[in-house]
């Protein structure tokens, strides 16, 4: 039987993202995302759990992430999930669970989508027209960003 690997998180960011790059020269964003889940309980009761996930992005997306998100932003990430194991100072083995951004999309925050700004033929921002009064309202566009 095959395998599969995929996650999808939205959330939003606990810190700034953390830029830097590989031996080979390409540019890797390290970030970690607070993600909320909200259930009931046997009793009725509504309960909340966070989870932590660190992230990785690779190459232009990384560069790209880097340059915009910063703590607090939400942000939306397919990817697959990776195991780095290492082991610490004191010799005994560690291992974390990230998630490797494959593609990802800036989630609204009033602002355009910065993945857009300064591209000709991009636009970032969808001008409206209301229908009450004449002032223009501006609705984003989800910009999905492939790896």
């Amino acid at each position: 039987m095959g395998s599969f690997s995929k996650v999808v998180l939205l959330g939003n960011l606990t810190r700034d993202s953390v830029t830097g790059s590989l031996p080979s020269g390409a540019a890797v964003c390290e970030f970690s995302l607070a993600v909320n889940r909200r259930w009931k309980d046997a009793e009725g009761q509504k309960r909340d759990e966070v989870l932590f996930m660190d992230c990785a992005a690779y190459g232009k997306p990384g560069q790209t992430m880097g340059q915009y998100l910063k703590k607090g932003h939400p942000v939306l990430v397919e990817g697959h999930l990776k195991l780095d194991r290492w082991q610490d100072d004191q010799g005994k083995a560690r291992s974390k669970v990230r998630t490797v951004v494959e593609r990802f999309q800036f989630i609204g925050r009033g602002e355009p989508a910065p993945s857009a700004q300064n591209q000709p033929g991009k636009p970032a921002v969808r001008r409206k027209r209301s229908t009450a009064g004449n002032a223009p309202t501006a609705d984003l566009i989800p910009q999905v960003i492939p790896v």
